[in-house]
């Protein structure tokens, strides 16, 4: 009995173990956001639900029966001769809609659908974003952890021989306290450093829609920059919400070819059928053909105003076009910019000033272990390199974060 509880539990802790050893790329991240998030549904849920709205454009509208009376006396009146009684009438009546309207009609419909898979593009590109620049912020505060675990190890050994040293006068109380105030600085980074990582990972399983799941992330796959020439043409083909404006223009066009279509008339036909309250009077019937008149001056003033209205429409949302692509082409220069200093200034720090501290720090410890100088010194150093070092990783994030805006304002 113990051995199957034993099992049981194991089987229990199966998942979890399973979920705690998982490891995810960012392209796995990015391509379990596009499918399992709920916002991301939503959209093709509404180009969908405007697909059926486009079919049921092309509908007729249902028939109409009626059934009364037909030429009947008011009672008490005084009838003078059978066919006065007048007659009971059944009434059937279809409306015949414009095939040419239905279908600019439905086209328009349709469009919006479009502008909803235009739109969820434009989501998407933000949810990417979002997700890479936690992705990176994870990684350099995994790399920080690294460098500060490393470092700490330095003072831990300083610590070892400062005690070693004290019952000998070869070391003061105060450079110990010192030491140990480092320490336990350099774990307090570490922590904050750790709690980064716990958010980053909260923010993702939401973005992925998945409960709170004990992911890792695989190493670091830094993000490439290839400076171009922004071209407004180009960037008119891949923005998602400048093709959210042409489907908003296409779509609107649509609209001002079915309120065109309006001018157009409607068709109906109405049977009636009388059967005569007197024997002696014949059944007889009715046919009506009927067709609207839209041209006539009091009613083509609505379709007219309209059309002006949505003509406008167009024209202002081509002047937007312009300007964001204009807006986008400067934005663009600008974080290039910046991106392209930013990568000198990393270079200068891992070529330069970094290895002269870890030089000059490996020389000042070489020179306290001979007992040739103070602790303080040594510390000194140390505390050079580890807030140069992490001023390196905070540079390092703010290259990536920038290439993610820059490849954003790309693709958005």
């Amino acid at each position: 009995m113990l051995r199957i509880n034993k099992l049981g539990a194991l089987l229990c802790l199966l998942p979890s173990l399973l979920f705690g050893q998982s490891r995810l790329s960012l392209d796995a991240i990015l391509q379990k956001i596009d499918s399992a998030n709920l916002m991301l549904q939503l959209y093709g849920l509404k180009a969908e639900s405007y697909k059926h709205s486009a079919e049921a454009a092309t509908g007729w509208m249902a028939p109409m029966v009626g059934v009364g009376t037909f030429m009947t006396p008011y009672p008490l009146q005084k009838i003078m001769d059978g066919r006065d009684k007048g007659s009971l009438m059944f009434r059937a009546e279809q409306e015949i809609p414009n095939r040419a309207k239905q279908n600019a009609r439905r086209d328009f419909i349709a469009s919006q659908g479009n502008i909803e898979l235009a739109a969820r593009t434009v989501t998407v590109n933000d949810y990417h974003a979002e997700a890479k620049r936690l992705y990176y912020n994870w990684v350099v505060a995994q790399q920080r952890i690294n460098i500060l675990q490393e470092n700490e190890k330095i003072m831990e050994t300083m610590k070892k021989i400062e005690a070693l040293r004290y019952p000998y006068n070869q070391s003061s109380l105060g450079d110990i306290y010192k030491i140990d105030a480092r320490i336990e600085e350099n774990r307090n980074r570490i922590s904050t450093q750790e709690g980064e990582i716990e958010r980053s990972r909260a923010w993702l399983n939401s973005l992925m829609n998945q409960p709170g799941e004990d992911f890792d992330i695989d190493a670091l796959r830094a993000p490439e920059f290839k400076p171009m020439i922004h071209d407004t043409a180009l960037l008119s083909e891949v923005r998602g919400d400048v093709l959210k404006i042409d489907e908003s223009i296409r779509s609107m066009q649509l609209n001002i070819q079915s309120t065109q279509q309006e001018k157009k008339p409607d068709f109906k036909i109405q049977l009636d059928h009388m059967h005569a309250f007197d024997p002696m009077m014949p059944k007889s019937f009715s046919v009506m053909g009927m067709i609207s008149i839209p041209i006539a001056p009091w009613s083509s003033k609505t379709y007219k105003s309209e059309l002006k209205s949505m003509q406008l429409n167009v024209e202002a949302m081509e002047k937007e076009r312009s300007a964001l692509l204009q807006e986008t082409r400067g934005r663009l220069s600008g974080l290039q910019s910046e991106i392209l200093h930013t990568q000198k200034r990393i270079l200068a720090l891992e070529s330069k000033i970094i290895p002269s501290l870890q030089k000059s720090l490996d020389v000042n410890l070489l020179a306290y272990q001979e007992n040739k100088l103070q602790a303080t010194v040594v510390i000194d150093s140390w505390e050079a390199l580890n807030m140069m070092q992490l001023d390196l990783l905070d540079e390092k994030l703010n290259l990536y974060q920038m290439i993610v805006e820059y490849e954003k304002e790309i693709y958005r």
